[in-house]
């Protein structure tokens, strides 16, 4: 056998290491065997290159550039360790073992896709499912494939799969989280808009008329703001709404407690499961964190300091009231609560006792 015949029975890696799949990558771009000989050459030669090479799936079979087919590293060693085998198929061409192993083999272009081979291979027969993959480069190019390595690289794909899976899931958490802020927080306050607070009340409405419980609501609103945008200017009003808003969230401490911009410098403040005397103190607790803020105010009617009025309603929701009432109740309120000094809540029980 000559010496180039003879290099043709070592195997060639077209070695992977270092690069990175990626979703759509191809069969060429794995570790394959390019190991043919003819089929006229003695079984001992492959025999030879096997135990040279433990890793060397399976040979194949080319005659004057023609492809015969191919004879797996398991079939050759299965029909090698039977009775008689090594007399009868060592030295003998491999056209003869060839006849035995048969010719249910897969094949693949070069270009197909890492998920679609390995979904083929897997759907073999199961003595087939370790049977390595011939790879097709030109009309008279073949390779061989470990599908170990098939479903290593498979594998390493799923992962990645799942990897971008959760950074588009991360994202599109990102972006819910950028929706639901602009449809349901003011864009000001950062607190619940108008149109969330009145989907809320509904919700929490007919939640505790089922549950026979308290809901109680405080309406809320910046004493002389119009002052106060005319002397120090709307920037500084807005960052007066957002300090009167950031005051109102840390008083509701409650997950079911929602605060609201209602419109202008008014807040409004959703108590479920609260009776009359708790929306009260939660009003009050309010009223005296605004005073703590002390925010300048020189053109105040009361004062140097930036003061809020608050109107509380409260009752048991039932199919007899609607919540519009609710509101209607604590505005008048807050209405009292203005034309009596500002600076000071009020509460309104005309809804009923609780």
């Amino acid at each position: 056998m000559s010496s180039a015949s003879h290099s043709r029975l070592l195997p060639l890696l077209s070695d992977i290491c270092g690069r990175n799949l990626k979703l759509e990558s191809t069969l060429a771009e794995l570790t394959l065997y390019d190991f043919a000989v003819e089929p006229h050459q003695p079984g001992e030669e492959v025999a030879q290159a096997f135990h040279r090479n433990p890793l060397l799936p399976g040979v194949i079979l080319m005659e004057a550039g023609r492809f015969i087919g191919m004879i797996s590293r398991r079939r050759f060693l299965e029909h090698l360790s039977r009775p008689y085998g090594s007399e009868l198929f060592l030295r003998r061409p491999l056209r003869a073992l060839y006849r035995f192993t048969g010719e249910d083999f897969l094949m693949f272009p070069s270009d197909v896709a890492i998920v679609v081979a390995a979904r083929q291979a897997l759907q073999r027969s199961p003595e087939l499912l370790a049977e390595p993959i011939l790879v097709q480069f030109q009309p008279h190019t073949y390779k061989l494939l470990d599908v170990h390595q098939l479903l290593v690289a498979q594998s390493q794909i799923h992962e990645l799969a799942t990897q971008m899976l959760n950074k588009l899931y991360q994202r599109l958490e990102v972006t819910n989280q950028e929706l639901y802020r602009l449809v349901v927080l003011d864009s000001v306050t950062q607190v619940a808009n108008r149109r969330h607070f009145d989907e809320y009340l509904a919700q929490e409405w007919w939640r505790m008329a089922r549950e026979r419980s308290p809901l109680s609501l405080i309406l809320c609103d910046i004493d002389c703001f119009k002052a106060y945008n005319d002397t120090y200017g709307h920037c500084e009003g807005d960052r007066c709404l957002r300090q009167v808003a950031q005051a109102l969230s840390q008083a509701v401490k409650r997950p079911a407690d929602l605060v609201a911009r209602y419109g202008g410098e008014e807040f409004v403040i959703v108590l479920p499961n609260t009776e009359a005397e708790g929306a009260v103190r939660v009003a009050e607790a309010i009223r005296l964190s605004i005073k703590d803020l002390e925010i300048p105010h020189v053109n105040s009617l009361i004062g140097d300091r930036l003061t809020l009025s608050l109107g509380v309603s409260s009752t048991i929701p039932n199919p007899e009231i609607s919540p519009e009432e609710l509101v209607v109740a604590a505005d008048k309120a807050l209405y009292h609560a203005k034309t009596a000094g500002r600076d000071r809540t009020i509460l309104n029980l005309s809804l009923g006792e609780i």
